[in-house]
């Protein structure tokens, strides 16, 4: 997600670590593959103890022993489509300008056509579960693409997010990683491993996500699988911190907190469900 974890920028990137080193030992930059004896935490950064190899751990001596098992099978019978109707989409994407290059990008069907990939999404819990993790994820869309208007970034191409320390998936030259699609995936670490498990080549055509609106949708729930949806039941404010945690929470952006809470509120009404506790992070 993305993370914003996936929109920062080099000089934020750097005070971010210089907070996570100050808070614990051994701590290495966002992304996994990680040096021996270390954690790779459910938010993707290296280190020891339960904050590293605890709940969510992704490699190393995770306390559990053994990497995390893969995300269960799904627990309802609930229908996403039932719920992201098409009046809902129009509702979202209606309000972007005419201009918006997303207007004729984004559309519900693409959304259905990603969603026949990850049929755990929207589908553990009760049907109110379903209903909650599908407005959060709705309301992160809304927002980092201004009602599904921005396909990329706003000036992405002018941004380095190459982690050139990430050996596992090598920046490849004059390509950009910068955010593109529903939750603007960003950075080499993300684009590799979601071109993989996607079936694109994220390294070497990391533009297909603005080219493809199926893979571009892919992208976002990919990330959304990886990193949110086992956070999910800890409220709307953990998915926050999941995706741009590092820029927000914490008293960091307020403003932009409230307003992705306010989508998610917004949404939940409309899915006649209640919002939940811990909507801020």
């Amino acid at each position: 997600m993305a993370n914003k974890s996936l929109n920062i920028s080099i000089a934020t990137l750097a005070i971010s670590f210089f907070i996570m080193t100050m808070v614990s030992k051994n701590v290495s930059a966002q992304n996994c593959g990680c040096a021996e004896g270390l954690c790779c935490s459910q938010y993707g950064y290296c280190g020891t103890g339960d904050d590293y190899c605890g709940t969510g751990c992704k490699e190393g001596p995770c306390n559990s022993g053994t990497i995390p098992p893969s995300t269960p099978s799904p627990s309802n019978d609930v229908n996403v489509a039932d719920i992201v109707t098409q009046d809902f989409f129009n509702g979202i994407i209606d309000q972007a300008d005419s201009s918006c290059a997303g207007k004729s990008f984004y559309t519900r069907a693409a959304f259905l056509d990603a969603l026949n990939s990850y049929d755990q999404f929207g589908r553990t819990g009760s049907v109110d579960d379903s209903k909650r993790e599908i407005a959060a994820a709705f309301a992160h869309f809304t927002h980092e693409t201004g009602h599904f208007c921005y396909i990329e970034e706003i000036d992405g191409a002018s941004k380095d997010y190459c982690d050139e320390s990430n050996t596992q998936y090598p920046c490849v030259a004059n390509k950009g990683y910068y955010g593109r699609g529903p939750i603007q995936i960003s950075w080499n670490f993300n684009y590799g491993p979601a071109g993989q498990d996607i079936g694109f080549d994220g390294l070497n055509s990391p533009e297909t996500v603005a080219n493809d609106p199926t893979v571009s949708f892919k992208t976002a729930l990919w990330y959304w699988m990886q990193n949110v949806h086992s956070v999910v039941n800890q409220g709307f404010g953990a998915t926050i911190r999941a995706i741009n945690g590092n820029l927000e929470c914490d008293g960091k952006n307020p403003t932009t907190v409230q307003a992705r809470v306010d989508y998610y509120k917004d949404y939940c009404s409309q899915f006649g469900v209640s919002p939940g506790d811990n909507l801020t992070c």
